[in-house]
């Protein structure tokens, strides 16, 4: 039985990809993860795990509640909070800010990594995949503005090509890869959605299926590598 890690499982993205597992593989069993409350959505070959995505302890914790698995998928994201959003010049710059960017966008999948990548090394062909975001791509930035958001994904980008790396050596049938989502219909991109264009906003459902078909067809070949929700590559 194919066995499958979602952190995030309780966002809107995430919660979709644990549907989309669930319908798509019947013998499938989805460990999901949600930070305070556990979602309504149960089934029988899903169990929801508690996870503070910035301690790291509990992915200890989690690595001691799930055996073997072949796909490990990192959700968890963040864009804006009640107080703050993304920032359009420097001088809307704050520290405690951007460090929270970091916390929740670049560091679960360097823990997710730590803690639970030995969980992939038995898989014949096992995934690594987080969700970044194209305007983290360095090659691609030429607009500027959202400093903190940009330079977590950034960072994410970096630490998921260095794993990448390492794991080519260490776990040569492991596919570490980072994903663009494009915009999606969630509480994280609602306050930025009125310039999206039209055909480009996303239901969760959809953005779990192009995500999900990604994952489905990668190969350890293709490890190091960022794909936008479309299967296109994306430079660095």
């Amino acid at each position: 039985m194919r066995k499958i890690a979602i952190l995030g499982g309780s966002g809107g993205i995430g919660i979709e990809l644990v549907k989309q597992c669930l319908n798509r593989f019947s013998k499938v069993e989805v460990f999901a993860t949600y930070h305070r409350h556990p979602p309504e959505f149960h089934h029988s070959r899903l169990r929801w795990c508690r996870l503070d995505a910035t301690r790291e302890t509990h992915y200890a914790a989690l690595a001691d509640a799930i055996d073997n698995f072949d796909w490990l998928l990192n959700a968890i994201g963040f864009l804006h909070n009640n107080a703050k959003g993304p920032e359009k010049s420097l001088k809307h710059f704050d520290t405690e800010f951007f460090l929270q960017n970091i916390h929740v966008n670049t560091l679960p999948s360097i823990l997710a990594a730590k803690h639970l990548g030995a969980g992939l090394k038995h898989s014949k062909q096992g995934v690594f995949a987080a969700i970044s975001a194209k305007v983290g791509s360095i090659s691609d930035n030429q607009l500027g503005g959202w400093i903190s958001y940009r330079a977590s994904k950034a960072a994410l980008n970096m630490a998921l090509k260095t794993i990448a790396l390492e794991w080519r050596r260490s776990m040569k049938k492991v596919c570490v890869t980072a994903i663009h989502p494009g915009t999606t219909d969630t509480r994280l991109s609602e306050p930025f959605q009125a310039n999206v264009p039209v055909g480009k906003l996303f239901s969760p459902q959809q953005t779990a299926t192009y995500i999900s078909n990604i994952v489905e067809q990668l190969t350890p070949q293709q490890t190091g590598k960022f794909f936008s929700w479309d299967g296109a590559e994306l430079p660095w």
